[in-house]
């Protein structure tokens, strides 16, 4: 049975929140000169297209991106040339993208400034949230944004919400906290969003976010899978309620969804999880709807599973995830590796929607750290401060106790006493003053035991940690 109702008539909302999605947040999108809405309009029609034609409409966009990129962008005007390769000519099928090279993060830390188009109006500067041991620094321009919130506010509308509902959000990018002012803040007032900070999670801030949620009364939740679980674990531990609320769902991103965390988040908030999967260099590449498919952003992103060699893998098959945003070509991201590791679904979703399916996603996550007063905090707080660091090109973070983090740190050249100093200042800012930090530099960053890479990890029991210094 389809389950496309809430998508195609919109969500069933009151008046407040139809003003806002209808009228005040056009408005807004309109006054930042982004397409947003128009866009959001024709995704919902267009989700509903077979595979085969959405498979079209990625190659004609596909043709459009490489030919601007070709007369536009310095650095594919270079390649291409190299190459022998006309986008125009040489591009018949999406399966000619493969004669392109993979590009990393590597490849735009070496060619920042020639990966912009001459003609770009208006870039904005981005960071990569840094949980996978590599920021990085890169540029958006309006259509990208656009596009990206277009895909997410149609993924919002699939669950009967939309924006101008009451929204908590539990999140920890220093970009989202430190741009509270005057202006940010009427914004959230006007759409009804209030932003709990992910990075220290006491038990008196815990007590406090419970306490506001169940004051705002939210109908979503959206955050970090490891922020709303630590939440919904303290408030089954101190017996308060949740569930009786009127929350609908509970949006998760940025970190991989662990079963155990959906049950956690659903049982205590009374609500189903929906899970994202994306990021601020990818672009939004996938969102899970209410039939429990994770549908590919197919009219903006083209994603490719590839096995080590590069070689794409059949639909079923596990390889990384690579992706090509057909909605940036003011400074283009074309066959960008993730790192992330993912398999395609070789079904089609019970929803109707033609959009197709990532069937697993084996997506980085990052781990709690504790303080040495015992406050526990999002790993975040601890990679914004090495993120930030123009030296640093890699690194990980190993809390060996309450006394004792380790620090690896790659580097663009060897390090100095005043490097160390501040990295260990920022650690001891946020784990304790008494916390011995102690930073090395590596060669490299190597894989753990079992292939897989944690670039944040806490060996400290966050229970006992909380119970020992209460003691």
């Amino acid at each position: 049975m389809s389950t496309l109702s809430p998508s195609r008539t919109g969500p069933r909302t009151g008046p407040y929140t139809r003003l806002v999605s209808n009228l005040l947040f056009p408005l807004h999108e309109r006054l930042k000169r982004h397409s947003t809405v128009a866009l959001r309009r024709r995704m919902e029609q267009t989700q509903m297209w077979s595979e085969e034609r959405l498979r079209a409409l990625q190659l004609e966009r596909l043709r459009a991106l490489l030919i601007r990129a070709q007369a536009k962008v310095p650095y594919y005007r270079s390649l291409f040339a190299s190459l022998g390769f006309d986008p125009e000519r040489d591009l018949q099928s999406l399966a000619d993208l493969a004669r392109l090279p993979l590009m990393d993060k590597a490849v735009i830390r070496a060619n920042t400034e020639a990966l912009k188009a001459v003609d770009a109006v208006g870039l904005a500067r981005f960071n990569t949230g840094g949980s996978s041991g590599e920021p990085l620094i890169f540029f958006i321009g309006k259509e990208r944004v656009s596009h990206d919130v277009a895909a997410k506010w149609r993924a919002t509308r699939w669950w009967d919400v939309d924006i101008g509902d009451a929204e908590i959000v539990v999140w920890g990018s220093p970009i989202e906290l430190g741009a509270q002012d005057k202006v940010r803040a009427v914004r959230d007032r006007m759409l009804r969003t209030e932003l709990l900070p992910a990075f220290q999670m006491s038990e008196a801030k815990l007590d406090g976010f419970i306490a506001q949620i169940r004051a705002r009364r939210p109908r979503m939740l959206f955050g970090y899978p490891s922020a709303l679980s630590h939440i919904a674990r303290h408030a089954k531990a101190r017996g308060v309620r949740m569930n009786d609320l009127g929350i609908r769902v509970a949006f998760v991103t940025s970190e991989r969804l662990y079963d155990e965390q959906r049950e956690q988040i659903s049982a205590t908030f009374g609500c189903p999880v929906a899970n994202g999967y994306g990021g601020r260099d990818a672009g939004f590449i996938a969102h899970q709807c209410p039939s429990g498919g994770m549908h590919i952003t197919a009219e903006d992103i083209i994603v490719e599973i590839l096995d080590a060699s590069g070689q794409p893998v059949p639909r079923g098959q596990s390889g990384e995830i690579v992706v090509t945003h057909l909605a940036t070509g003011d400074f283009p991201f074309v066959r960008y590796r993730t790192g992330d590791v993912g398999v395609l679904d070789t079904a089609a979703c019970a929803c109707g929607r033609g959009l197709p399916l990532l069937k697993e996603i084996q997506g980085r996550s990052t781990d709690f750290l504790v303080a040495r007063d015992g406050t526990v905090m999002h790993g975040l707080a601890l990679v914004y401060i090495l993120r930030d660091l123009p030296q640093v090109k890699a690194f990980k973070i190993v809390q060996e106790s309450l006394d004792l983090t380790r620090v690896q740190v790659v580097l663009e050249q060897s390090m100095d006493a005043a490097l160390e100093q501040k990295i260990v200042a920022g650690f001891q800012v946020r784990l304790g003053a008494g916390v011995a930090v102690e930073v090395e530099q590596v060669e490299a960053i190597l894989p753990e035991k079992s292939g897989k890479f944690r670039y944040v990890v806490s060996k400290v029991d966050s229970a006992v940690a909380q119970g020992a210094v209460a003691a």
